[in-house]
């Protein structure tokens, strides 16, 4: 019988998804959630974000690339968003083979990949992985250059049994209440947790977020960043300096593996550039697009 986690109310499901925007495609992974913008023949660009904000995260860059004429394509990591919830090991091989069956499934090929925060770990093993499929790439304050740090009780959570309790009966406000610690700027943290909430009325999503606790997805990549590093696609990164989820002095980890990368220090920012400040990081993500 599945824990029963509190505020965990609606199912996803055939009929539940009908009231949902987006699109849904049926891969071997599980139903996931996603939405194409711009022109269909222009130049793919793939959006994939991170820990447990889904893919609204990426609300300035998908507008301003699909007016821009690019084709872009945001979508929810299972676990997250209006994607599937499935009973499995949430690890980089479950998001890898996600996003692979996406991409054969649309026909995208030839494409810029974007990974933010934990789509840096995921991002680099699908590279790693299947490196002819990723023209350029991009990383926004990735995780996965060294272990994030984690707080006692967090650390409590990965444990049998107390996670589940844990997250079961203080776990939806200390989550919404966390995302605030990624702005820098307060005025924006409001609205952008009503928006989180949304997605975790619906069964397993505490579930999921467990799981990718317990199987290493906040563990470090650096392995993998440098396997990737040595294939030298052109790469660009941004990093907000003033970030406490992954900070700031981790880029250093990530640029020793990856020197040839070009590189966008951010004042006055947190965890997610690209939403504090969309004019600065558009500028120069669609000149390196361009390029």
């Amino acid at each position: 019988m599945p824990f029963p986690y509190s505020g965990e109310s609606t199912p996803l499901n055939e009929n539940t998804r009908k009231e949902l925007p987006g699109s849904f495609i049926a891969l071997p992974s599980g139903v996931t959630h996603y939405e194409e913008g711009g022109d269909p023949n222009g130049h793919p660009v793939v959006l994939v974000h991170g820990f447990s904000v889904p893919s609204f995260i990426y609300d300035p860059t998908f507008e301003f690339l699909s007016k821009q004429g690019f084709r872009v394509l945001r979508y929810d990591l299972l676990g997250r968003g209006f994607s599937d919830r499935p009973a499995a090991q949430y690890n980089a091989e479950l998001f890898v083979n996600q996003l692979w069956e996406l991409l054969e499934a649309l026909d995208f090929k030839n494409i810029c990949l974007v990974g933010l925060s934990m789509g840096g770990p995921v991002t680099a093993s699908f590279i790693d992985r299947h490196p002819r499929v990723v023209s350029k790439y991009v990383l926004i304050d990735p995780a996965g250059a060294r272990p994030v740090s984690i707080s006692p009780m967090l650390k409590a959570v990965r444990m049998p049994g107390v996670g589940e309790l844990v997250l079961g009966l203080f776990g939806s406000g200390n989550m919404v209440k966390s995302i605030a610690s990624d702005f820098f700027s307060p005025e924006l943290v409001a609205q952008f947790q009503e928006k989180y909430k949304i997605q975790m009325r619906y069964h397993g999503f505490k579930r999921a977020i467990l799981s990718t606790m317990r199987n290493g997805m906040l563990d470090s990549f650096i392995d993998t960043y440098r396997r990737v590093g040595t294939l030298k696609k052109p790469t660009l990164i941004f990093w907000g300096r003033q970030d406490k989820t992954t900070p700031f002095e981790h880029s250093t980890d990530i640029l020793a593996v990856m020197p040839h990368a070009e590189f966008h220090a951010l004042d006055q920012c947190g965890h997610i550039p690209h939403y504090e400040r969309p004019g600065k990081v558009n500028e120069i993500l669609l000149e390196f697009l361009r390029r």
